[in-house]
């Protein structure tokens, strides 16, 4: 984990920003939680524990600057809340998510599964793309397995 928050150091040093204790402590919850997709209001409360201090503006901010630097990546999964995601390094774009309607839960797949879409979209309409994210809504595996 140090060397990460090192390496997130370095980005927003790169860009002229410090990291300031605010601002590692919401980072340090977004990593011991990466799995859990977290709202802002998420990572304020878990924040909170740590730096009781801490205002809820203040986390809003620091998303808002870690998404701006591609620390993160600020996600809606068609319920209204937006959610973080620390972005994988060295991944060329952002991973997809399967979501379920029934329980709501979030799986992740990390493959990029539309390199031959993508170079369909560049060439058909001539346009270069920087980025996609896909998001599959159905039944998971262990709704599914519930039910049968």
């Amino acid at each position: 984990m140090e060397q990460r928050i090192d390496r997130i150091k370095k980005q927003l040093h790169s860009k002229s920003y410090k990291l300031t204790p605010q601002r590692e402590v919401t980072v340090r919850v977004l990593l011991e939680h990466e799995d859990d997709h977290l709202s802002a209001e998420d990572v304020y409360m878990l924040v909170k524990e740590k730096y009781p201090e801490i205002g809820l503006a203040t986390v809003y901010r620091t998303l808002e600057l870690l998404t701006e630097l591609k620390v993160v990546d600020k996600i809606n999964f068609g319920d209204g809340v937006s959610r973080y995601d620390l972005r994988q390094e060295g991944a060329a774009h952002f991973h997809h998510h399967l979501v379920c309607i029934e329980c709501g839960s979030v799986d992740e797949i990390q493959e990029d599964l539309l390199e031959d879409v993508e170079k369909i979209v560049e060439s058909r309409f001539n346009f270069e793309i920087k980025d996609h994210r896909l998001t599959f809504h159905g039944i998971c595996y262990r709704c599914k397995d519930k039910s049968e």
